[in-house]
């Protein structure tokens, strides 16, 4: 990821710059924003800026572990706990990384203590690491320095970030079984090429008989996964690493981010999931003091889809130039007439961000249905993979040994 140079202004007026990473500069203003700082000069960072940054905070070894989502959820309910009961936030952060078991979260915290102490807000300090605490974060952080209550923001965050952890898991527990079962019909038609088909092309050259269609084109397939299967391997390793790559970017990421959305069966899970988690990300914002306009900038890096962000930056530009959120909800064309009826309602009775909570729970039991019957969606499709794989392998290769006992008596 890019990193740049910025300037700015904090909270008491004085000058602040250091070097961050961010996808583009108004990503990186979005996120000094969030923080409290006022930017006055963001631009590409230069190779002598980006090295002195690796070298200082929000770097770690290559080899070193990574801090998870979990631990970050961790920590989060444990600072709430320690703020709720009274504790400074120095002695806490200072309890919390003697107690941590993760060598890269004692880094990040005691760098987060060192900046605390050279006169830097919590917020600031935490922005110094952005591989580890997201915009949204540092905007509900932000908040609640602002507000004074800095522990219930944090209670709202361990709640959130618990939410899109269970969404994670319940999607990728759904996916297993599908991705299982096909990984298996791929294991299965590798080693049917490789040694299956191969030893029964011989017993068929004994016999010097005519060959179906369907035999000589399995056999011809096969030889030619026997003669360049090192070669295949090898596009394959190359095909993943450049989709991996493609992806990366910003063009290629949305584009694949729009195509998951048009899955057959997945794409409606993947849309929902997001849309669930674009309205809780919404309504904790607005019920924690944020402005609908930056809520809406950071709530729109947290959705985890480009296609769904960028619909999201369009509505709030929309809101911007004095659009009403429903109307700007209308022309992003993300949201079903039940959702827009609520965010009207929402609207109209000054609570959207209890309607923003309803539809994160209407959309979360949506895809809690969705997945319990995923398989029962999928199943049909694979028994007709497995049914099309096996016909073709009955067709090609014991259709010829049904009639071996006529070659047989002819010789």
């Amino acid at each position: 990821m890019p990193a740049f140079t910025y300037r700015g202004r904090n909270g008491t007026g004085e000058v602040v710059n250091g070097v961050l990473e961010g996808a583009t500069a108004s990503a990186i203003a979005d996120m000094l924003f969030g923080s409290g700082v006022t930017p006055i000069e963001i631009k590409p960072a230069p190779a002598s800026a980006l090295k002195k940054k690796e070298g200082t905070a929000g770097s770690f070894d290559l080899f070193a572990p990574k801090i998870l989502h979990v631990e970050i959820m961790l920590f989060t309910r444990q600072l709430y706990t320690l703020l709720k009961a009274g504790v400074p936030i120095m002695r806490a952060l200072a309890g919390l990384q003697e107690s941590s078991v993760n060598p890269t979260m004692k880094t990040v915290l005691g760098q987060i203590r060192e900046s605390l102490d050279s006169g830097r807000e919590l917020s600031m300090s935490l922005a110094r690491h952005p591989k580890v605490f997201s915009p949204f974060y540092l905007a509900m952080v932000r908040v609640g320095e602002m507000t004074g209550r800095l522990e219930e923001v944090f209670l709202r965050l361990f709640d959130h970030m618990e939410f899109e952890r269970f969404m994670s898991e319940q999607v990728k527990s759904a996916l297993r079984y599908p991705s299982f079962v096909i990984l298996a019909m791929v294991v299965a038609m590798f080693v049917v090429n490789i040694f299956v088909i191969p030893a029964f092309a011989k017993v068929f050259e004994g016999f010097g008989a005519d060959l179906p269609l369907m035999t000589r084109i399995l056999i011809g397939f096969s030889n030619f996964m026997v003669a360049w299967w090192h070669a295949l391997f090898v596009a394959v390793i190359a095909a993943g690493f450049g989709f991996k790559s493609w992806i990366g970017t910003r063009r290629g990421r949305y584009l694949w981010d729009k195509f998951k959305m048009r899955l057959p069966i997945a794409g409606k899970i993947v849309q929902k999931a997001t849309l669930a988690r674009f309205a809780r990300s919404f309504a904790l914002a607005s019920r924690s003091g944020v402005p609908v306009i930056q809520a809406l900038t950071t709530v729109a890096q947290t959705v985890d889809n480009d296609f769904i962000a960028q619909k999201v930056d369009k509505m709030r530009d929309q809101v911007e130039r004095g659009e009403s959120v429903l109307r700007a909800a209308i022309a992003s064309q993300a949201f079903t007439p039940v959702v827009l009826q609520m965010i009207a309602v929402g609207e109209e009775s000054g609570s959207l961000d209890e309607m923003m909570e309803e539809i994160s729970k209407m959309y979360q039991s949506e895809v809690e249905y969705e997945l319990k019957t995923l398989a029962q969606q999928i199943e049909p499709i694979l028994i007709v993979m497995l049914g099309a794989m096996v016909l073709v392998l009955a067709l090609g290769i014991f259709l010829p040994l049904w009639d071996l006992g006529k070659v047989a008596m002819k010789k």
